[in-house]
């Protein structure tokens, strides 16, 4: 087992600037705190570094999703007993970006959504929160129906010409994928009705919506052909590898990989 090692925000400084992150950019961030060793400062010290290494120029998004909050005919309450799932749709809160927590995202996406002067988009289960130059821009108006698609935050991000930074995860993790599930055509592509509760003019209510079906099983064969292009730079930090690149350069290949190898 690798020793552990001490990462300080000097260090993640010189990481980003090694990799590529430069001043007014925007870059959509996923991260493993545990994944980098033992980070002097935590969560705070990962997103303070990351905001200085942007500017005030540049902006900063992460997922904040709250997946949760679905109806347990998905299959997201698994590890509860079927006759809970009543009361369950009964008393789970409406959705509040505001206080409504993430569902395994991680304690830097936990603690950005928090932070002052970060926005959150209003999509009750797939948020995204933003902070800088263009995070209105890219929280606003986040409608039910088009969770990744185009007019998406992940779909802004593309028009934008952003980035994306893997902190220590795969491309298991990484959500910009899904916007080209949304411009792929594949033989199994498909819609689902979800259901998530919200507030609509003070009342807390169910609201269904149609969607497109993705899983994202595939999501690691296509960063792995990626990879082979040779558009993604990494760099070691801590314990981690960090690996940056183009979201454009991404969204565009696994749109042509979807549709040659998805079925």
């Amino acid at each position: 087992m690798e020793k552990r090692k001490l990462v300080t925000p000097k260090d993640m400084k010189t990481a980003f600037k090694e990799i590529g992150v430069q001043k007014g950019q925007a870059i959509m961030v996923h991260t493993s705190l545990s994944s980098l060793g033992y980070v002097c400062g935590g969560a705070q010290s990962v997103i303070e570094a990351l905001l200085e290494s942007v500017g005030d120029e540049g902006t900063i998004l992460m997922p904040t999703q709250s997946w949760k909050n679905l109806d347990p005919k998905t299959g997201v309450y698994w590890q509860e007993p079927e006759e809970w799932w009543p009361v369950l749709r009964e008393y789970l809160p409406a959705y509040d970006k505001r206080i409504t927590p993430t569902n395994t995202m991680g304690a830097v996406p936990e603690m950005f959504r928090q932070w002052p002067g970060t926005l959150r988009s209003d999509h009750p289960a797939r948020s995204v929160a933003a902070w800088g130059r263009y995070a209105q821009y890219l929280t606003e108006n986040h409608d039910l129906s088009d969770i990744f698609g185009d007019s998406s935050p992940i779909g802004r991000l593309y028009e934008l010409d952003g980035f994306v930074l893997l902190i220590g995860v795969g491309y298991d993790k990484n959500t910009s994928l899904h916007l080209a599930d949304v411009r792929a055509e594949y033989p199994g592509r498909h819609t689902v009705i979800e259901s998530s509760v919200i507030q609509l003019d003070g009342k807390r209510i169910w609201k269904s919506y149609e969607t497109l079906a993705v899983d994202g099983k595939d999501f690691s064969a296509i960063g792995e052909a990626f990879e082979q292009t040779g558009q993604v730079r990494h760099v070691s930090l801590g314990n981690a590898v960090l690996s940056m690149m183009s979201q454009r350069a991404l969204v565009d290949f696994a749109v042509k990989w979807i549709g040659e190898n998805r079925r």
